[in-house]
């Protein structure tokens, strides 16, 4: 689950994370009074959307101006115009696609004297199981570039779980952000900061950029990307509330409303999988036949028949599916209810589409023999590998 830029810079000011003064505008009515209640006399005004190079991002709306998502206003009159003018507006980032996010939320922000700008993250490093800082003086719009051209710059700091935040990773950090004194002292103040807010709201990522100098010697957070670890959320209803529905996907949205693990692809083959090593391992399979799968989508170790129907009904709302896999290992699932879900799901939403079917495990000879006597177009695999050369051929064909 991820959260706008406002509400993480309001969550780590929470926990004494220097941020600067802001406001969040949803009326471009209000954006005037909004950026009168700041000091100024600068202001910046930020498209508030769930992705990241909105200072590159260009607009599709001729009437949203050219310049990106982050404009710098002298005034709160102008301030006021460049909220108007993005509200409602379509914003296309390296991250969106090209189809870009629809602008629903601006943040006017107290302008600040750069003097320098920095690169700070937090994640959870799969490979170590541990929580892991990187740090990088090349902060700013071109982090990515950094990254692939010159990784030397970019450093990482572990911290273990059995001792937790110490001292040391602080000046340790401090040093890979090239910092010295009094900017190094505030270092040591903020790592913890992000740790423990890291660590006590199940954060997945929290990425400042640019985490920058002022020229009065001050460390802030200027920039602020937080997500969360949605499988922890039932710990915290206060991060619930934050929730914008209006920037996920529908079908990701639709599918959690049923427990169903599903993210959208960009290909035409859709799959429907229980278990998430078996979706990846059937998403690999089209890919090495020549085919892009269009959804990874698993249907959990105890799903119902109606579960299945809905999930089917997902796949056939996105309009690349071209063709859909249906790979089910029958554990603690038993084949049979796969296959009533499964002749539902086609009677109800009328697939025209083909449809291969792989079943194996408990009850598999009666799920096969439901689904040959259903009288419906649905191609019967005997194995993973020849369902996935079928429905390719098929797709392709």
């Amino acid at each position: 689950m991820n959260i706008h830029e406002y509400q993480a810079k309001q969550l780590l000011k929470q926990f004494g994370a220097p941020v600067s003064d802001g406001r969040a505008v949803l009326r471009g009515d209000n954006a005037e009074e909004a950026a009168k209640s700041l000091p100024g006399p600068l202001y910046v005004v930020k498209a508030q959307i769930h992705a990241g190079g909105r200072g590159k991002g260009k607009f599709k709306e001729s009437s949203a101006g050219e310049a990106g998502g982050v404009r710098l206003a002298k005034s709160p009159a102008e301030a006021a115009d460049f909220a108007k003018q993005m509200l409602g507006a379509t914003l296309v980032t390296k991250q969106t696609g090209d189809a870009g996010k629809q602008v629903n939320r601006i943040y006017i922000e107290d302008g600040s004297d750069i003097e320098t700008e920095l690169y700070l993250s937090t994640l959870i490093d799969r490979g170590t199981g541990r929580i892991a800082f990187i740090a990088s003086t090349e902060g700013g719009m071109n982090i990515e570039e950094v990254a692939e051209e010159t990784p030397e710059k970019i450093i990482t700091v572990e911290i273990d779980p059995a001792t937790g935040y110490m001292p040391h990773h602080g000046r340790r950090i401090a040093q890979a952000l090239g910092l010295s004194g009094v900017q190094a002292k505030q270092c040591g103040k903020l790592i913890p900061i992000l740790y423990k807010a890291f660590v006590e709201k199940d954060m997945s990522m929290l990425e400042i950029n640019p985490l920058i100098v002022t020229k009065d010697g001050d460390i802030k957070v200027l920039d602020a990307k937080v997500g969360f670890d949605s499988n922890a959320m039932f710990r915290h209803p206060d991060i619930m509330e934050l929730r914008d529905e209006t920037e996920e996907d529908p079908m990701e949205l639709k599918a959690s409303e049923y427990d169903l693990s599903y993210v959208k692809l960009d290909g035409n083959i859709g799959c429907m999988v229980n278990g998430a090593g078996l979706a990846m391992s059937t998403m690999d399979i089209i890919k090495h036949y020549g085919a892009e799968p269009a959804n990874f989508l698993d249907v959990g170790g105890g799903a119902t028949k109606e579960k299945v129907t809905e999930a089917f009904k997902i796949i056939t709302t996105d309009p690349g599916v071209k063709g859909i896999l249906v790979n089910i290992f029958g554990g603690i699932m038993q084949c049979d209810i796969i296959a009533e879900g499964i002749v539902a799901a086609v009677k109800e939403v009328g697939l025209e589409d083909p449809l291969v079917v792989r079943l194996e495990g408990t009850n598999v000879e009666k799920g096969k023999e439901i689904l040959a006597n259903s009288g419906l177009k649905i191609t019967p695999a005997d194995d993973l590998e020849d369902a996935a050369q079928k429905v390719v051929a098929a797709v392709q064909g």
